[in-house]
């Protein structure tokens, strides 16, 4: 077996996930000053979460769930894998034309369902309009999805990696030249989220040809391994579904509020970044290596994988997460609030950022555990998890509410993100040694924890020092990358000193990319 190079592969898709979300970063950062928290972004946030839902419940969630173990498993045993993938694509291609075509028709119809509390004013028309501009998208994302995955499964991860960035790098120059020639900036924004999808299929469609996958449109085909791949991919979309059904009812909630629904999504942005660049980069690059490791019996490399996916995960989320909840405020202030975006909205979202950063480890566990299921085409226990997950999130954002208002959905999705590791760790106990995390796990664990720690006081006290300059114009941006500066150097020195990581590994790493 040629194995899949796990830190390699996650540093490579880590770098395209972080280029893309500091593109996506620039998008929010325009889309809130140019547009601004208020009824029409929040359409906007409303109608372009629709066709992201589904593209997380069939492609990149359900279907990939499904696919990736299959077809790389199929690699490993030259089992004719373009055959497989063609038949793939076909079916997928014509499921996705037909739920298309139902979504333009039942617009009105899915956005109550989705954001109810639209209905009662003009926010209701506006996404109902944005929605059928919007929801192709999910058309060429998905099919784009199913060539990622190929490129995966086969240890080819930058083009898949860099895909996204063309949706971001599209949102601003659509953007910028609305601005420049003084037209409704929303509009160009809109229009051009479908054109997007067809760059970012185009380029995973040639990468895969350049690697010599090359697949064509065929006639749907129903066989065996068709049957075994829908047969798995209903509990993964079922589990997919929870996991949307979670973000609806945290959306149906905050839809009842003024401006609430841009604000959670404006944090949601923010925490994104390390779960993309970490926990999304690991579980990529996670899955097809267990899954071909599994096929050749390789239990040790499995596991060693798998503690190490776990180490690096953490040593770069925990003091993400930590940094979310001692400077939230600095951070909104000095990336967000210009334009039409003011204090009172920065104040607002860095609560929202403080509450998932408390789930930020959390939602990060969760790629690095799931793939030990999918791996062995078990996508029914995840299921399972995720419906005690989505009846907590259901219980405690329509239960707290009405006692703490539009923050609720955040404190939901954040104890349900729990919910969901501990039932899955719980869980993988009976997968066997594969399934454990090593010793050098846990005894760099708690060191991560104290380096962060550490790190934590500095932030904080340095805050208070720089708390003049951080608020003021212009100079806040020097004033807030001082601050992070000095986070990363305590977090750094602290942690080479205790053990929590070594530099001379990472040295190794990266001389061995080279």
């Amino acid at each position: 077996m040629k194995p899949i190079k796990l830190i390699s592969g996650v540093m490579t898709v880590g770098f395209w996930t972080l280029m893309s979300r500091i593109l996506g970063f620039a998008r929010e950062i325009m889309i809130l000053g140019f547009i601004g928290p208020g009824p029409v972004m929040d359409a906007f946030v409303a109608a372009f979460r629709l066709p992201n839902m589904f593209r997380r419940f069939f492609a990149e969630g359900a279907f990939n769930a499904a696919f990736v173990p299959m077809f790389s498993k199929k690699i490993e045993g030259d089992e004719n894998p373009l055959g497989f993938a063609r038949d793939a694509m076909s079916g997928l291609a014509f499921v996705l034309a037909i739920l298309t075509g139902l979504a333009l028709i039942c617009m009105p119809a899915l956005v109550y369902a989705t954001a109810g509390g639209l209905a009662t004013d003009e926010r209701f028309d506006i996404t109902i309009g944005f929605g059928r501009i919007v929801f192709p998208y999910i058309f060429f994302i998905s099919l784009a999805a199913l060539f990622s995955g190929m490129l995966n499964a086969s240890g080819r991860f930058a083009a898949a990696a860099a895909a996204p960035v063309l949706l971001n790098i599209f949102a601003i120059i659509a953007m910028s030249v609305g601005a420049f020639v003084g037209g409704e900036v929303i509009y160009w924004l809109v229009w051009t989220i479908p054109f997007a999808g067809i760059a970012q299929l185009a380029i995973v469609w040639i990468a895969a040809d350049r690697a010599g996958m090359r697949l064509r449109p065929s006639r749907p085909r129903w066989t065996p391994e068709m049957k075994m791949l829908v047969v798995t991919a209903v509990p993964a979309a079922l589990a997919g579904g929870v996991m949307q059904i979670n973000l609806l009812v945290g959306q149906w909630v905050a839809s009842s509020y003024d401006m609430a629904i841009s604000w959670l999504y404006s944090a949601d942005r923010l925490y994104q970044l390390p779960l993309g660049v970490v926990g999304i980069a690991v579980g990529i690059v996670l899955l097809p290596d267990l899954s071909r490791r599994l096929k050749a019996q390789d239990n040790t490399g499995g596991r060693e994988a798998f503690s190490r996916a776990g180490e690096l995960s953490l040593a770069l989320t925990i003091p993400s997460a930590v940094a979310l909840m001692v400077i939230p405020l600095p951070l909104v202030s000095v990336l967000f609030e210009r334009g039409e975006t003011l204090r009172s909205d920065s104040q607002a979202i860095a609560i929202a950022v403080a509450i998932y950063g408390l789930g930020l480890p959390a939602f990060v566990l969760q790629k690095v555990l799931q793939p030990l299921f999918f791996a062995r085409h078990d996508t029914k226990s995840p299921f399972r998890y995720a419906l005690w997950a989505m009846a907590i999130n259901a219980v405690l954002a329509f239960g707290l509410a009405p006692i703490i208002g539009w923050f609720a959905p955040a404190i939901a999705t954040t104890a349900a993100g729990w919910t969901m590791v501990a039932m899955l760790a719980y869980g993988a106990r009976g997968l066997g040694e594969v399934a454990r995390f090593d010793s050098r796990f846990y005894a760099r664990l708690w060191r991560i924890c104290a380096a962060s720690v550490a790190m934590a006081a500095v932030l904080w006290a340095c805050h208070l020092l720089l708390t003049p300059w951080l608020y003021a114009d212009y100079i806040r941006y020097f004033a807030l990358l001082a601050l992070i500066a000095l986070g990363s150097v305590t977090y750094g020195i602290a942690g080479q000193m205790i053990g929590a990581f070594s530099l001379s590994e990472l040295r190794g790493i990266v001389r061995r990319r080279k």
